[in-house]
């Protein structure tokens, strides 16, 4: 697919021969022509003197000879950007709905799933929240290994604190001095970090499904929040969000004993609530109800390394 900003067509462009089809786009919506001979057919955009923009199909010149007729047959597409409605035609107009390159493998199944859901809870809210457990429990035994892993890396702080002291002028020595405690202890230092990791891709890919898909336009979910594609009017779950967030990492043992790391550690969860404010309204809720179950899930971590 190739695509073209509006404002920035000057001249006449000219795509093809041979392409499926070409048009127009907005966020959810798409008006396409669709040609029935594409190996022949070029599309075309030109910018008038007004500064409108024309799209239209040009097919191969051919001579009409006099009494006779010449075709030149296409479809015309008028509507949403549906995934599988547009799948169905069968010519690739599912591609105009813009999931990225790279991450619509993910956001497409997760699109999918929702609205699989949705038959059954009809709500998307609902449906966001079921997958959010779902998540959850699939990683589960990854967030308890990262939880203990940092309860084991709090263990070590105070024989990091001596190396640190004792090879205070040689980095690489005390680097090699904490790799061999770590490998003596079999701990992995980035074992805390591995199920946030894992979890990044799952969060682009429902930020891209929830920002894109016409199915979650003005789709609403409980009292103030009516479009769960946009953000929330009134701020109230970022903010609960990042009180959650700043939860969960006071009940998350310290990962360093540098003061520093740990300040900076504490504003992360400002960081997040400035940065999720103009996100849209499903995706907080989807990290929100996550850092609830988390703390739920260290909690009981908690408890069972304090019996």
């Amino acid at each position: 697919v190739e695509q073209f900003e509006a404002g920035k067509i000057e001249a006449k462009r000219v795509v093809g021969p041979d392409v499926s089809w070409g048009g127009f786009e907005s966020k959810y919506f798409l008006a396409a022509l669709i040609p029935k001979k594409p190996a022949l057919t070029s599309f075309q955009m030109e910018k008038d003197a007004n500064g409108r923009i024309s799209a239209s199909l040009e097919g191969p010149k051919n001579l009409i000879p006099v009494a006779q007729t010449g075709l030149f047959s296409y479809a015309l597409y008028l509507g949403p950007k549906d995934y599988e409605f547009l799948k169905a035609q069968g010519v690739g107009l599912e591609n105009a709905i813009n999931f990225g390159s790279w991450i619509k493998w993910l956001a497409m199944p997760l699109l999918l799933f929702m609205k699989f859901l949705y038959k059954y809870v009809h709500n998307y809210g609902a449906a966001i929240i079921i997958l959010t457990v779902l998540t959850k429990i699939v990683f589960w035994p990854l967030g308890t290994k990262s939880y203990k892993s940092m309860k084991e890396m709090q263990v070590l702080q105070p024989k990091i604190k001596e190396l640190q002291e004792r090879y205070k002028n040689n980095k690489q020595a005390l680097n090699q001095a904490v790799m061999e405690l770590y490998k003596s202890h079999k701990i992995n230092p980035l074992g805390g970090c591995l199920p946030i990791l894992i979890q990044i891709p799952v969060f682009f890919g429902l930020y891209r499904a929830l920002l894109y898909s016409i199915e979650l336009r003005h789709a609403p979910f409980l009292w103030w929040i009516q479009d769960l594609s946009a953000r929330d009017p009134y701020y109230i779950t970022p903010v609960i969000m990042g009180a959650t967030m700043f939860i969960q990492q006071k009940m998350s043992p310290p990962m360093g004993t540098d003061p520093m790391q740990q300040k900076i550690m504490l504003l992360m969860p400002v960081i997040f609530t400035a940065l999720f404010l103009n996100f849209p309204s499903g995706l907080v809720i989807y990290w929100l109800f996550n850092n609830i179950l988390s703390i739920g899930q260290q909690y009981y971590i908690n408890k069972a390394h304090a019996t």
